[in-house]
C-alpha cells in the first residue's frame, strides 16, 4: 500500500497526469492561502460549503435530466457511495509503527543535542535556531508552507522542461558536429593525393 501511495505521490508531483497535479496544487495552495488569511474553522466551513454546493447542484441537474428524458439512471454518485473507504486496522498499525519509529528517533536525537552529547552538533543546532529566529520574524509558519508547496510542485516541472531543452541542445550540437565532420571529409580540399615518383 505504501509503495503505491508513494508512487502516486511521485506521479502527482512530477505532473505525469497534469489535470490531477494542477487540481492538487491549486487546492493545496488555496487552502494554505485561506488558512493564512482566515481561521481554520472558517476555511473548513467554506470548503465543505463549496463541496456541498457543487454536489447538490449536480444532483439536482441529474435529477432534472432524468425526469425530462424519463430515464432511470439512479443516484449520480452511486459508484462513490458504494466504494469502500474504511481504513483497515493493518494500515493504521503500519502508520502508527512508522510514526513511532520516527518519533523515537527524533526524541533520541533531540535529547543528545539538548544535553550536549556532542558539542559541535549542539552548536550547529544553536546556530540553526538563531537563524530561524530571523526567518520567523519575516515569515510565519503558513507562509513557509505556501512557499514549500509552490517549490514542491514547480521544481520537478521546471527541471523536466530544462532537461528537455538541454537534451534538444545536445542533440542539435551532436548533429552539427557530425554533419560538419562528414562535409569536411567529403570536400575536395580534404582529400590528399599521394604521388609516387
Amino acid at each position: 500500500v505504501s509503495k503505491l501511495e508513494s508512487k502516486s505521490t511521485l506521479q502527482l508531483v512530477n505532473w505525469r497526469e497534469p489535470k490531477k497535479s494542477a487540481a492538487a496544487f491549486g487546492v493545496s495552495l488555496l487552502v494554505l492561502v485561506s488558512v493564512a488569511t482566515l481561521s481554520v474553522i472558517s476555511v473548513v466551513s467554506y470548503l465543505l460549503l463549496a463541496v456541498l454546493c457543487i454536489t447538490i447542484t449536480f444532483r439536482v441537474y441529474k435529477s432534472v435530466i432524468q425526469a425530462v428524458q424519463k430515464s432511470d439512471q439512479g443516484h449520480p454518485f452511486r459508484s462513490l457511495l458504494d466504494r469502500d473507504i474504511s481504513v483497515s486496522p493493518e494500515s493504521i498499525r503500519l502508520l502508527v509503527d512508522r510514526s513511532l519509529v520516527l518519533l523515537n528517533r527524533f526524541t533520541d536525537q533531540m535529547r543528545k543535542l539538548l544535553l550536549v552529547e556532542d558539542m559541535f552538533d549542539s552548536l550547529k543546532l544553536a546556530g540553526v535556531m538563531w537563524m530561524m529566529t530571523y526567518v520567523g520574524a519575516i515569515f510565519n509558519g503558513v507562509s513557509i508552507l505556501i512557499l514549500a508547496d509552490i517549490v514542491f510542485f514547480s521544481t520537478p516541472l521546471i527541471y523536466q522542461k530544462k532537461k528537455v531543452r538541454q537534451n534538444e541542445t545536445n542533440i542539435n550540437s551532436v548533429f552539427k558536429r557530425t554533419s560538419a565532420f562528414f562535409l569536411s571529409a567529403s570536400s575536395p580540399k580534404a582529400c590528399t593525393h599521394t604521388h609516387i615518383y
